[in-house]
């Protein structure tokens, strides 16, 4: 497929260059006025983008291959993390405490981020797939934001409640998953008049804009 194509792979790379830098700002909550976002969330709503463009212009079928991809190497950054802050460090190097505070995620929420990336990510994409097959390819607005609303909401709900359920109040979690979802949603609506450039000129530059029929939308069929 990518033969084919000059900029999946760049894109491809991006997206998941994107992904890693999120997980390592992401445990910092930062409060903005009324809202507790994560640090993440300023270039974490980018990867979403990124899932619109590879739907939207490329089919499902490249959208799953880089969320795989985004997955594998989430996967490989938090077991790597592990195994470095557990093996000793040498005697004149005094930064293992702040080295462990980056990359020491704890496993509850390495998990959150990988369950939560995974199913928003492919939520985002059969959603902006279908939808585009609905509208007959017209109205992109509808599928970015349309996408981004359910996927936004499956990712938000499904990490914030396996990080810190039992850990935080009720009302503290609640206002959480509201401040990051209506935070993620606003920032992509924002960014739509961006996506729809790149969209364009994708489509033109590659000669291809893929409606997703007959496509086998399970997760699992490489």
């Amino acid at each position: 497929m990518t033969a084919r194509f000059r900029y999946l792979d760049l894109l491809t790379i991006g997206f998941v260059a994107v992904l890693l830098v999120s997980n390592l700002v992401g445990p910092k909550i930062c409060q903005i006025g009324p809202l507790l976002v994560s640090g993440a969330q300023l270039l974490f709503p980018i990867t979403y983008i990124c899932g619109d463009i590879f739907t939207e212009v490329y089919g499902y079928a490249a959208s799953r291959r880089a969320i795989w991809m985004g997955f594998f190497g989430m996967g490989m950054l938090a077991v790597m993390g592990q195994i470095a802050v557990a093996l000793p460090a040498a005697p004149g190097w005094h930064d293992q405490q702040a080295f462990a505070t980056v990359f020491g995620l704890v496993p509850r929420f390495a998990i959150a981020s990988l369950v939560a990336y995974w199913a928003g990510e492919f939520t985002n994409s059969y959603t902006l797939a279908k939808l585009k097959l609905l509208t007959g390819g017209r109205f992109l607005w509808t599928r970015t934001i349309g996408s981004t609303i359910t996927g936004q909401f499956v990712d938000t709900v499904v990490v914030l409640l396996i990080a810190f359920w039992g850990v935080e109040s009720g009302p503290k979690l609640l206002i959480m998953i509201a401040s990051s979802y209506g935070f993620k949603v606003a920032y992509e609506t924002i960014a739509t008049p961006l996506t729809y450039v790149l969209v364009h000129h994708l489509k033109r530059v590659e000669g291809i804009d893929t409606f997703d029929r007959g496509t086998n939308f399970s997760p699992f069929a490489f």
